[in-house]
């Protein structure tokens, strides 16, 4: 299932910025494509520690 939904989100940044009406469009289509990961990150890093937190705690 789901690679028939990978192609669609995926987004090529590239042709974007080269398509980029001005610097504005451009720092958004950069700030949009890393924060997704960005977010997952933080995401990640505080589920590890509530669970390391957890685990003092026993």
């Amino acid at each position: 299932m789901t690679h028939l939904i990978l192609p669609l989100l995926q987004v090529n940044v590239e042709e974007k910025l080269k398509n980029a009406p001005d610097n504005g469009y451009q720092i958004g289509v950069v700030i949009g494509s890393y924060l997704p990961f960005v977010i997952l990150v933080g995401l990640a890093y505080w589920m590890y520690y509530r669970a390391k937190k957890g685990d003092k705690k026993e």
